[in-house]
């Protein structure tokens, strides 16, 4: 019986008799097929965003691991907040046989629409231990409306 590769991240799997029997080997086939493909990886390049809303103005929290302040660029326009960057290769990586590597390089960009109540002038970025802190203080000049209900005849 001939071994078959696995990686780290794929399980050992079980033949499934009866009628599902077919259905696996075919799932099996695919997903050897991919193997090793990163089907995640443009996730990967999203960092995680956390936006809270307080009496005072939205607070966001970015995760940007293994990036510098000077890699990361922080913008508004038209109400629009965009964090950008590019997380780059190692220039030094030599020839290695690496077995698994999940790191991804590579640019990436998230946004959110800002509230009109936003300041956009007031608007602080700090980046401490690869996480990116924006606070974007209300102007105060917002205001809230209520809207009647007409009856439908």
């Amino acid at each position: 019986m001939a071994s078959h590769p696995t990686s780290p991240s794929v399980p050992a799997r079980s033949a499934v008799p009866g009628p599902l029997g077919p259905i696996q080997r075919e799932f099996d086939r695919l997903f050897d097929r991919f193997a090793g493909w990163n089907i995640g990886s443009d996730l990967a390049l999203s960092p995680r965003m956390d936006v809270t809303e307080t009496k005072d103005g939205l607070e966001l929290s970015i995760e940007l691991p293994g990036l510098t302040q000077a890699e990361v660029k922080v913008a508004v326009e038209d109400e629009v907040l965009t964090v950008s960057g590019e997380k780059k290769a190692e220039k030094t990586v030599e020839e290695k046989d690496y077995r698994l590597s999940e790191r991804s390089y590579g640019a990436f960009s998230r946004s959110i629409v800002l509230p009109r109540s936003v300041d956009a002038d007031k608007i602080t970025a700090v980046m401490k231990d690869g996480v990116l802190k924006i606070s974007a203080p209300k102007d105060g000049q917002a205001t809230t409306r209520t809207v009647a209900i007409q009856a439908s005849h």
